[in-house]
């Protein structure tokens, strides 16, 4: 159900889900987030995991390309096939890059539809929404004051890897490949990263997310900061991910460190 307090809509093509700032406040602060390729893999399900109520500050998160509501026809089976053709080539890479091209034209659509005076501007997202999260950051076509990331994929060969491992499979590296995973190398573009950074990382993630995610913290030094949780793996709700639902134990403690986050970095 829409409130006052929640908007759902569509920005320059792109769905959303719009959190108003607590208290009902007139804050020009934004956080734009990103969610999972894992549960909670829409913008819906992760509005419900990771809230960050107590934030003065517009809570924006935006669906990401192949997921919810544009799903490509035959659903998340497709999106699957595709991947096991060319993961890098059919769906980390396009996701990524179509996610962060179509910031800049959500942004100015949902200043004017959430009538946002300019403000401090943040960027979050969880696995493959904190790559995009990252790409941001890089791109610098935004100012961005802060990030905080979860489970994040800093790098994406380590990722691949992971999949190897996982599905017991071998994947083709190719020359177009390879340039995609060198360009979501974020540990080798640390310099390019021009913002405060959370990165929050499960202490029973695959190796695959935490150690880039700790070479990047000491890449980034004082700009970053590291935080693990106990127990915790990569998805930050239960399956199927899709719609909202309660909130976990380790995403609440996730959010908690979000909201302190933010709050202390969009603060003017």
């Amino acid at each position: 159900m829409q409130t006052s307090s929640t908007i759902k809509g569509v920005a320059a093509g792109v769905p959303f889900v719009a959190l108003a700032p607590t208290g009902g406040g007139t804050s020009g602060a934004l956080v734009v987030t990103w969610h999972l390729m894992d549960a909670p893999r829409t913008e819906a399900a992760m509005a419900a995991a990771l809230p960050m109520h107590g934030l003065d500050a517009w809570r924006v998160y935006l669906g990401l390309p192949m997921f919810g509501g544009r799903s490509p026809a035959g659903g998340p089976d497709e999106v699957f096939r595709l991947a096991a053709e060319d993961y890098v080539l059919n769906v980390a890479g396009p996701v990524a890059e179509q996610a962060a091209d179509e910031l800049p034209a959500a942004v100015a659509a949902l200043r004017t539809r959430l009538s946002l005076v300019d403000g401090p501007v943040g960027v979050a997202g969880g696995s493959a929404g904190a790559a995009v999260a990252l790409e941001v950051l890089a791109r610098a076509e935004l100012p961005i004051e802060a990030a905080a990331l979860v489970s994040p994929v800093t790098q994406l060969a380590p990722v691949v890897a992971a999949n190897e491992r996982a599905y017991d499979t071998v994947y083709d590296w190719t020359e177009r490949s390879r340039a995609v995973a060198d360009r979501f190398d974020f540990v080798r573009r640390a310099g390019e990263l021009d913002a405060e950074v959370l990165l929050v990382t499960g202490e029973a993630d695959d190796i695959a997310i935490r150690e880039p995610a700790a070479a990047l913290a000491r890449e980034l030094g004082a700009r970053a900061r590291l935080v693990t949780v106990p127990d915790m793996a990569h998805a930050l709700a239960e399956e199927p991910g899709v719609e909202p639902a309660p909130q976990t134990a380790h995403a609440a403690v996730v959010d908690a460190e979000f909201t302190a986050w933010f709050r202390r970095h969009l603060s003017r």
